[in-house]
């Protein structure tokens, strides 16, 4: 079935064909919630350039608490994903940008994701951080911060089944 080159979907699991079939995508999340995942015929491209200029330039000027997640599936690498661009206001709470990540999660799960890769470039983001939210360090010898979170099989609860508890630790 030939697929239009963008596609809008706002549940994760009713559309999980759609997930499935799409590799390129951008997670919004407004307000603690899942606004809608925008696919994309092509891959999210950076550049370090882009990240220290517009980048910032985007962080300091955005309104509203909203986050933008942007992933690959790379063709590559079909068992992985890639974590490229994540873009936040100087507004957006703790709360909004898990749930991006945990939609992402659930990505991960519904293509069977072995892992997801990112470079992280924001200095003011710890390995502590990261290493609490299962990420580890990973291709050490290779320039950049670079992390992996691995699933193989053992993905964790999707932002429905997440219960209050588990939010308030969070």
């Amino acid at each position: 079935m030939l697929r239009p080159p963008f596609e809008t979907i706002t549940d994760l699991t009713a559309d999980a064909d759609v997930v499935r079939a799409r590799r390129y995508g951008l997670i919004v999340a407004r307000k603690s919630q899942l606004e809608a995942i925008h696919f994309r015929p092509w891959p999210k491209m950076i550049s370090r350039l882009e990240v220290m200029t517009i980048g910032r330039y985007v962080h300091r000027r955005s309104r509203g608490d909203c986050c933008w997640l942007y992933y690959n599936a790379p063709a590559s690498a079909p068992d992985f994903l890639s974590l490229v661009y994540v873009v936040s206001g100087k507004e957006t709470t703790w709360r909004t940008f898990r749930t991006a990540l945990k939609t992402l999660d659930g990505i991960a799960q519904i293509r069977g994701a072995a892992a997801i890769v990112t470079d992280v470039s924001n200095p003011l983001i710890t390995e502590r951080n990261l290493c609490r939210n299962g990420w580890q360090p990973h291709c050490e010898h290779l320039p950049g911060r670079n992390y992996i979170k691995r699933f193989y099989g053992d993905y964790p609860r999707l932002a429905a089944e997440t219960t209050k508890r588990e939010v308030l630790a969070s």
